[in-house]
């Protein structure tokens, strides 16, 4: 279980690296939803790098673990979120919840959906 909780840790260097890349290119060009919606896109794409690399370094033997690596990562990532979110970046909570409204575009929902299905999906690919 530990080696699981500390192979999502690059992923918080790999969030921090994409919302530093949104702020200082695309971000100063676009609309803030916009760049939102471009930034979950590289997301994605960043972790699926990420977990396609890491995967097979993590001994997961079953599609039930991967499954447990998926939802381990899910919970690290919102308990973050919402943690570093409002008590370090000191983010009110209406916005760091505002990122869940996909009827305003906003598409962070569909970073979570994917790193909890990610190490699924490269087990099924790789393993």
């Amino acid at each position: 279980m530990l080696r699981y909780i500390l192979a999502w840790v690059p992923m918080i260097l790999l969030g921090i690296f994409n919302g530093t890349l949104r702020e200082v290119t695309y971000g100063k060009r676009l609309s803030e939803l916009r760049a939102h919606q471009i930034s979950t896109v590289i997301g994605i794409l960043l972790f699926g790098i990420y977990v396609w690399g890491v995967l097979p370094l993590l001994g997961i033997e079953s599609f039930q673990a991967a499954f447990l690596v998926g939802a381990i990562w899910l919970g690290l990532t919102i308990g973050f979120e919402f943690l570093f979110g409002h008590y370090i970046a000191k983010q009110p909570w209406s916005k760091l919840l505002g990122d869940y409204n996909l009827l305003a575009g906003r598409v962070w929902l569909f970073v979570l959906l994917w790193i909890a299905v990610s190490p699924v999906v490269f087990y099924r690919l790789l393993l």
